[in-house]
């Protein structure tokens, strides 16, 4: 048996209100990359679901740039640290270096893709120019007097540079070496935020918080005029040139994204993001880029929340939105409908609900309609469906319970108020119907259609919840974990209990037979036990003996986050805050296959995949990621 990587799906880019982020794509218009938590994503402009990760930065990341030739990369993050990196290959790191003492905002190439200008908000200087093999100084960048928001260098020769600062100022620079040489005052009277020379290097313009487009003389830096002038009723965050320099693009706080005639000073096309005459906050456009090299026009805007749109501009909406999870993913399970498709729904840290589609292995989220979660998605659970009525059971630290009907990916009813902070959530049944349950801090609360119908209290707080039929598993914090039947309150003293674990209990998860429990605990151990019967045929199977099968699953080196079985239940996967996805085999325990690092700073959930007969398992984590598996070999 082997683990083998089949794709990646990327998470969104990491946005900041009031903050430009940076979009970058190649000379050839293939690949777009970005900054995201503590890694840069480079993923296929056409094909989405085609992605790297380079995960070499130990600090939030801010920033990454192509270089002119698309070989590597830089990339800057909020320690003032530059990594320069192999886009091609391994994502091998070709130089590491500390350019100023605070967070790199923007990083430009020369068009030699060898020399490297980095500004942000240092503390004794503003940026640095090297050379991207070895770090050399190669100039340096003064006359500012507040943080460096942009910084673009022209492409031909003489060598120009020009920096826009929070003080208002563009200063303008002759290379190289790089050396002040005039700074521009007067045409800004807020925030510079992007600053671009056009790819001919003959004008350079300037966009800020004032709302203001600026264009400039690309060798000798004088201004030339200024365009759109009320046009945008936002902040400008970003700007980029089509690749014949006659046009450019411009995205704004006001949610619009706006093409522009140089020559007339005129906007030729505008698409505005949500609802006509709505002010929408995640709609407000804080990043974009125009893809060189391509002939379709297309145009890539990022909105606050982190969604890609894809504008042409012959459409009047987005031809494409790419979407995905910001922060880390804390849940996931998945569902399938009679109609073949199966669905991955994750949820994160901020509360957002996306589903995937694997049966089109598409990379990209669909996102959930109505009133979601405001906060941390402690658990998910898919119910059985008939036809194609599945619905997905959400909890979150907001302290509800929502439904999600799967087939029309939206939130259902009304929100069920939860006593407590949830700590789990699973579907059971009792005489055919489907129950919802929660744990809570002290009792586990079953529901159906949102009413409570029962609430069994426990010897010991519940921290994680697993059911089967009518069959209910709980890990409590004395270690144990206690199994009883839905049928009616229980009296422990006679009912199995399970005390073999001797640290705290993170994660249970029954096989699809009931027959097995696997039970994972904060030591990065699993135990697994068998029955010997079914919980799901009789009230009486929830007495029978539950003995340890093995204890040999113990390859985790941290906590256990997540268990799945596979759908023969003779394997499981299980994921890790240690990064590491394995999957073990009941038939040789003390065998396993490996996959280690799968995601940066920890696992948040791993799901077996039932696909057809094949081995699929998809992980997620605190990257904010989707990876997906093939288990090849499986016997």
């Amino acid at each position: 048996m082997s683990l083998k990587l089949e794709s990646i799906w990327a998470a969104s880019p990491t946005t900041t209100r009031g903050t430009p982020t940076p979009l970058s794509s190649d000379s050839k218009g293939e690949r777009l990359t970005y900054a995201s938590n503590k890694s840069i994503f480079v993923r296929s402009i056409d094909n989405p679901s085609t992605a790297k990760q380079y995960t070499a930065h130990t600090a939030a990341t801010t920033v990454a740039r192509f270089s002119p030739s698309g070989y590597y990369i830089a990339s800057g993050d909020v320690t003032g640290t530059v990594r320069v990196w192999d886009s091609i290959g391994a994502e091998t790191t070709k130089g590491e270096y500390s350019i100023i003492a605070g967070r790199i905002n923007d990083i430009a190439w020369d068009g030699d893709s060898q020399r490297i200008i980095a500004v942000g908000d240092g503390k004794e200087r503003g940026g640095a120019c090297i050379t991207a093999d070895s770090g050399n100084s190669v100039g340096e960048i003064s006359g500012h007097s507040a943080q460096i928001n942009c910084v673009s260098i022209r492409q031909q020769r003489p060598l120009r540079a020009a920096t826009g600062s929070d003080d208002t100022t563009l200063c303008f620079f002759h290379g190289a070496p790089f050396k002040f040489n005039t700074s521009v005052r007067g045409k800004h009277d807020k925030y510079i935020y992007g600053t671009h020379f056009s790819p001919d290097g003959s004008l350079l313009v300037s966009v800020g918080s004032d709302r203001r487009i600026w264009l400039y003389d690309g060798k000798t830096g004088d201004a030339v005029k200024q365009v759109g002038e009320g046009e945008h009723k936002g902040s400008i965050f970003g700007v980029s040139w089509a690749g014949d320099s006659k046009r450019l693009v411009t995205c704004s706080g006001d949610q619009t994204v706006k093409i522009w005639d140089v020559e007339a000073g005129k906007c030729t096309r505008s698409w505005r993001m949500g609802e006509e005459g709505t002010v929408s906050v995640p709609d407000q456009q804080v990043g974009v880029t125009w893809p060189g090299g391509r002939q379709d026009g297309l145009v890539i805007s990022v909105d606050l929340e982190g969604n890609l749109n894809y504008f042409q501009e012959s459409s009047q909406k987005p031809v494409r939105i790419v979407r995905g999870h910001q922060k880390a993913i804390t849940a996931a399970t998945a569902a399938s409908l009679d109609g073949g498709s199966r669905t991955l729904w994750t949820g994160s840290y901020d509360g957002r609900i996306r589903s995937w589609d694997l049966s089109t292995n598409a990379g990209t989220a669909h996102e959930i309609e109505g009133a979601g979660h405001s906060n941390y998605i402690a658990g998910l659970a898919a119910s059985p469906h008939k036809g194609n009525e599945g619905r997905i059971f959400s909890i979150a630290w907001d302290d509800t319970l929502r439904t999600i009907a799967s087939h029309q990916e939206t939130f259902i009813g009304t929100a069920t108020k939860l006593p407590t902070q949830p700590k789990g959530v699973a579907i059971a049944s009792l005489n055919g119907q489907s129950q919802t349950l929660v744990a809570t801090a002290s009792v586990i609360k079953a529901y159906a259609e949102g009413e409570q119908v029962s609430s069994q209290a426990l010897p010991s707080p519940p921290v994680c919840l697993a059911a089967a039929g009518e069959t209910v598993a709980a890990g409590c914090e004395d270690t144990s974990v206690r199994i009883f039947s839905l049928r009616g309150p229980t009296s422990f003293d006679a009912m199995p209990t399970l005390t073999e674990p001797t640290h705290a209990i993170s994660a249970l998860a029954f096989s699809p037979d009931a027959s097995h429990l696997a039970v994972g605990t904060s030591n990065g151990k699993i135990y697994v036990y068998s029955s010997s019967s079914s919980s799901s045929s009789s009230s009486t199977s929830t007495a029978s003996s539950w003995s340890l099968k093995t204890n040999r699953w113990s390859a985790h080196t941290a906590r256990v986050t997540a268990i799945s079985w596979s759908p023969d239940g003779t394997k499981a996967v299980s994921g890790g805050l240690d990064t590491n996805v394995f999957v073990w085999s009941l038939a040789e325990p003390g065998k396993r296959v490996k996959a280690l690092n799968a995601h940066k700073e920890g696992m948040g959930g791993v799901v077996w995949v039932d696909d057809g007969g094949k081995g699929r398992v998809v992980s997620c984590g605190a990257d904010a990621a989707v990876r997906v598996w093939g288990v090849e070999g499986v016997v």
